[in-house]
Parts: structure tokens; sequence; C-alpha cells
């Protein structure tokens, strides 16, 4: 089948858990996918902070390619999504300054609190409308702007993790605009950073990328990425960046008036609307307006989603037990319900560590 294949177009996909690499392509006339290779996505503990495994990711997008070559595909183009906030900071030279630091890293704790007193939140929201979340990339550079000076000094850009995958591999330093939107710095009013929230904050505005619109081309592939996976020079085209994006627009929803819920590490709960909502009455619920495609609205909720789970499993697999989530599935069906009850949303389940025990601990604590 693969040799009457034309045109084949690879998705890379990364989430908080895993990642995976799909080929799409249309064959009769139908459109058919093909997972090339999929992998995991892991967290590390290194000193003080808690960091994305940046140098393995890439390198697993280019097994990825790799592999996509060895099975015949002719491939197109590249695509690449990732979760939003997170970041990576390139020297003068373009080098990567350190991997990029995890969301649920405690270093941002209290940081909105001191944003507040410079700048009070209903104006934030009111530039931005964006739910809080100490983690926003807005909390992130203002922790480095206060606490790491020298390092921030050091940085010529600033690049969200779709952006910084696109960067090493085809040497061009853009934002897509989907992404873009998750930092709390993005103003959808001007579509553009909010360069003057930055400047009241000491976060520097000449380490900003220039932001593009979700189907621009980042660049071609560069010919020592080339000549490494023995595969052509093709496009990487800026799809919708943020994992969420380009998971809402591919809702088949007929209606423009829809809802729509997006499970994954985190749940996403919301609707599609044409404009920002902005209003007293989203700040206080705490809904967020992202970007979708063609700079609609993802107007949101930010729900605890299968994070528990998925770092209480990687918990017993480092005590040793090879648990599928087919047995954990099982295991919970067979249990007694309603035993217990649990706030997923207290400050304690945030970071990564041994779950399993604070739940236990949580429960005999709350009674």
């Amino acid at each position: 089948m693969k040799d009457t294949i034309k045109h084949t177009y690879l998705a890379a996909d990364f989430g908080g858990g895993s990642g995976r690499i799909i080929a799409g392509f249309l064959h009769h006339g139908k459109l058919e996918l093909e997972e090339v290779y999929r992998f995991c996505n892991r967290q590390v503990k290194l000193g003080n902070h808690i960091y994305w495994d940046f140098p393995a990711l890439f390198e697993d997008m280019k097994t990825g390619l790799k592999l996509a070559a060895q099975k015949g595909y002719t491939v197109k183009s590249i695509g690449i999504d990732t979760w939003g906030v997170d970041f990576g900071l390139l020297d003068r030279r373009g080098n990567l300054m350190q991997n990029p630091v995890h969301y649920r890293d405690p270093h941002t704790v209290g940081v909105p609190e001191q944003v507040f007193k410079i700048i009070p939140k209903e104006e934030i929201y009111e530039k931005t409308g964006i739910q809080l979340m100490r983690f926003n990339t807005l909390y992130q550079l203002y922790y480095l702007a206060r606490e790491e000076p020298a390092l921030l000094a050091q940085a010529d850009r600033f690049l969200l993790m779709p952006d910084l995958m696109a960067y090493f591999l085809t040497g061009e330093k853009k934002c897509e605009v989907t992404n873009a939107s998750t930092t709390n710095l993005y103003n959808p009013t001007l579509k553009s950073w909010d360069f003057q929230l930055c400047r009241t904050l000491g976060i520097p505005t000449e380490i900003f990328p220039p932001i593009i619109s979700t189907g621009e081309i980042y660049g071609n592939l560069l010919p020592e990425i080339c000549e490494e996976l023995s595969c052509p020079s093709v496009p990487v085209v800026a799809v919708a960046t943020h994992d969420t994006a380009s998971a809402v627009f591919s809702c088949p929803a007929k209606e423009k008036d829809f809802v729509y819920i997006s499970c994954g590490t985190w749940s996403l709960f919301g609707t599609e609307l044409g404009k920002p909502i902005m209003s007293e009455k989203a700040i206080a619920a705490n809904f967020t307006n992202e970007i979708g495609y063609h700079h609609s609205v993802r107007f949101l909720k930010n729900i605890m989603g299968l994070w528990l789970i998925q770092e209480s499993r990687r918990q017993w697999m480092r005590e040793g037990s090879e648990v599928g989530f087919d047995v954990l599935e099982n295991e919970a069906l067979e249990s007694r319900p309603f035993q217990c009850y649990i706030d997923t949303d207290a400050p304690q389940f945030e970071t990564p560590g041994n779950l399993p025990r604070r739940v236990q601990e949580y429960c005999e604590r709350t009674g």
C-alpha cells in the first residue's frame, strides 16, 4: 500500500506523559493514520528543580523522522504540538542554556501574589484573558527576572516548547500564536505580545520572538538534520502547536455552538468563540481565553485530568511494579467505591513524587 502513497504528513504530538509520531495520508480518498513511533516523556528532578528532558525528547523526534523514512513514506511536511507555558532560553550563539523547567516545579509557588502587588490580577486578566495558574509563563519569567537576573540577561531568545523543537530542526526562531496565548503575556485584543506588561514586571522584551499564525511555515529541515536522518529537506509547519488547540480544531462539531472535553494529563472543558470574554464573571470563575485556529477563542476551564493516575503509576513503577493502565482500571472497577474523597486540586498533589503515599496521608489527616 505504501508504494501508492504520494503525500504523507508527519504529526509529532508531545504530551505531558508520552509522545508519538503519527503519519497521516490519503489512501483511496480516505484519511488514514499510522503510529510510527511512541515514547515516554519523563520529568527529571535535578538539584532543586524539576526539568523536562529536552535532549531526549528531541532525540525521540529524530527517531520518529528516521523511522518514517525507513518505512518508505514520502514525507511532505512535519507539524509539532506540545503542552503550553513552558519554554527554553537560547543564548546569543543559539545554544540551549538549560533544560526547560517543568511547570509543576514549585519555584513559582507564591509568585503570582508578588506580581499582584505590582499589577492587580484583574488588570492582567483584562489584558490577556488567561486564568490564574501559578505556572503560567508570566510568573516563570518574573521569577527569573527577580531571582535569576543573570541567566535572563544572557538569553537572546525565549521559545515555547513546540517552537524550541522547530528551532533545532530548522534554525528559525518563531512562536506560533496558539501556544503564545497560553503564556499570560499575549494580548488577544492587540494580537501581539503585551510588552507594556513585560516592562512593568522587568521582563526583557528583546527575548521575545515574532509571532506567526497557525499554518505558517517555520522553515525547512536543516541540511545536517537531513544528512543525519537520510531524509529530504521538507518544511516544518506551525500547526496549532498547543495540543488542546489542535484537539479542538479536529472536533467534528457541525454547529458553531458546541462544548468539548479534551482529556489528557489535564482535562479541558470549554467551547469555541469568535472573541474573548474577559468579564468580571469570567475572572471570578477563572476561565481562560486561549487562541485557536484562525484566531478563534478557546474559552475553557482547566480541570485536573489524568495526572494523578499517571504519576501514581510512575511511582509504582519506580518501586518495581510494572503495572499497565488496563490493570489499574480493572483494580479500580473491583474496589469498593466512595470509601474516601480527596480534593484533586490540593497543593500536595501538584508536584511529582510519591502520590499514592500523599493520597493516603491526605485521607488520614482529613478523615
